[in-house]
């Protein structure tokens, strides 16, 4: 059973008081990084996803391109899941969602649109039976992402069977029907949102996918280049981006 499918059971709202507990921890060493490709080479073996590797390690080129961030989320001081944020700009486009999508996101990138890419979404297959609220409180950075930087649009690329749990949390849409994705070996699909237009109903519901200024700026500030200085952000007002219709 994946991850993803054994929310459904589980409770329908995560608890404020687990929040307190994590702790997020942008990862910058190579040690820390190797911890996480790690990570992900379990968590895909577990489901299947890849074939077995002598190295049991996983990665791209995506993990060392200035517009991402992987994360490290840490509960009992303990690594428990991981994901990776991208961010594409019009000057900057360089994702694995756009990447794999390119026909359905270069034209909204060609329209100036800033699309956050949440990737690499994967949890320890032996601690994440013990925290069935974990997908929210890793998949928060995705929405903490959004806000600080300024996204119209929010990405998610999953596989068919998980696409209800982002129907019902994140008010995505499928854009497409599954295809071919690098370095797996289940299809994945994409599924976005228009930010702008439904944050507010998604923060109504899940009030703990909200965030501060100051939280924003600790979690996405690292010692190399940041985005900032190398793209100059579009501030797009609310309420003005569009998306692909469904497909």
């Amino acid at each position: 059973m994946s991850l993803v499918q054994e929310t459904r059971s589980g409770p329908s709202q995560p608890k404020n008081d687990l929040l307190d507990q994590v702790e997020y921890r942008l990862v910058e060493t190579e040690v820390e990084k190797e911890e996480i490709y790690n990570l992900r080479y379990r968590a895909y073996l577990n489901e299947g996803a890849i074939e077995a590797r002598a190295d049991q390690r996983l990665s791209d080129r995506f993990d060392d391109l200035p517009n991402s961030w992987i994360f490290g989320i840490y509960l009992g001081g303990e690594l428990t899941s991981s994901v990776r944020i991208s961010v594409a700009t019009p000057e900057r486009s360089d994702t694995p969602a756009v990447d794999a999508f390119p026909d359905l996101l270069e034209p909204e990138l060609a329209k100036g649109k800033v699309i956050v890419d949440p990737n690499r979404f994967v949890a320890d297959p032996v601690r994440r039976t013990k925290y069935p609220q974990l997908p929210y409180i890793t998949l928060r950075l995705a929405y903490v992402a959004c806000e600080h930087f300024h996204a119209d649009i929010g990405t998610a690329t999953v596989r068919k069977e998980h696409q209800a749990f982002y129907r019902r949390v994140f008010l995505h849409q499928p854009l497409c029907l599954p295809r071919p994705y690098p370095t797996l070996t289940k299809p994945l699909c994409l599924m976005a949102v228009d930010y702008p237009k439904l944050r507010e109903k998604v923060f109504q519901r899940y009030p703990l996918f909200r965030s501060t200024e100051m939280e924003r700026q600790i979690l996405f500030e690292r010692q190399g280049d940041r985005l900032s200085q190398l793209v100059d952000l579009p501030q797009f007002p609310l309420g003005q981006a569009s998306i692909a219709p469904n497909r």
